[in-house]
């Protein structure tokens, strides 16, 4: 039997990079998949998983709104009795602005995106499945959420909220059976990352991508997606409360020269 079997899932960003990659191996393990993203190409991912022999849909809207939220839970009740998953992945990079440089605008921007929109999708899924006494809620943090050095002040910041309220939700939903992880992903090659990517390439040195963590290169939105899957999955009934770094080993040194202590 397949992981989600007879389950339904959404996931946001899911127009492409992570998002996309676990829609589409969450729909082959069976689950119906709710795809919602801001860009139209949310379409595709839901046409390349029917394609593929899946099942699910897509919504095209901001989905750190409210309104976007509620309509793929109420589609999951309604159409498909009851909401099993929900992924919220949808962010925004916000650039590496320095603190000088950063405006306010700026600011409430992009934790609005990245996490009063997490925090929509966590409060609107606990509600749907809390009655059901079961389900399992899944947020894309960053390992710059765990210390500097990985992204921008108000990225980062965001980031570490995402984890706070992963931990602190766990607690408020103890003894509903419902769990909620983070993953906190490092370096990954995204629609969001790309212009890295794009500069490392055009400058000949792609090979130093994902340099600075053991593993020496940088993820695919794949391998992230998998993580993903273990979590919504039965296979992590006891994992709870946790930011789970999917980093190449980057989050496990403090900063050094190799082969030297000081």
């Amino acid at each position: 039997m397949s992981a989600l079997e007879g389950r339904t899932a959404i996931i946001t960003g899911a127009a492409s990079g992570i998002g996309r990659a676990s829609a589409l191996l969450f729909a082959k393990e069976g689950a119906v998949v709710i795809a919602a993203d801001k860009s139209p190409e949310v379409e595709t991912t839901a046409a390349l998983l029917k394609e593929a022999g899946g099942k699910g849909r897509a919504l095209v809207g901001d989905a750190a709104a409210p309104e976007l939220i509620a309509e793929a839970v109420a589609i999951a009740e309604k159409d498909h009795g009851g909401l099993d998953v929900m992924f919220a992945n949808a962010g925004v990079s916000g650039g590496l602005v320095t603190l000088f440089d950063l405006t306010v605008e700026q600011w409430n921007e992009l934790l609005r995106v990245d996490l009063v929109g997490v925090f929509v999708a966590v409060q609107a899924a606990a509600k749907a499945m809390v009655p059901r006494r079961k389900g399992s809620i899944i947020c894309t943090a960053s390992v710059a959420g765990l210390r500097s050095g990985a992204g921008g002040m108000h990225y980062s910041a965001s980031k570490a909220g995402v984890i706070s309220l992963v931990q602190t939700g766990a607690n408020q939903l103890a003894g509903t059976g419902v769990r909620i992880n983070a993953i906190c992903p490092g370096l990954t090659e995204t629609g969001m990352t790309q212009p890295v990517f794009d500069m490392a390439r055009a400058r000949g040195s792609e090979g130093k991508i994902g340099q600075l963590n053991p593993l020496k290169r940088a993820a695919a939105p794949g391998e992230i997606a998998t993580v993903a899957l273990f979590l919504a999955s039965d296979a992590a009934s006891y994992v709870n409360g946790q930011a789970i770094a999917v980093d190449g080993g980057l989050s496990s040194s403090h900063p050094v020269v190799p082969g030297k202590m000081a």
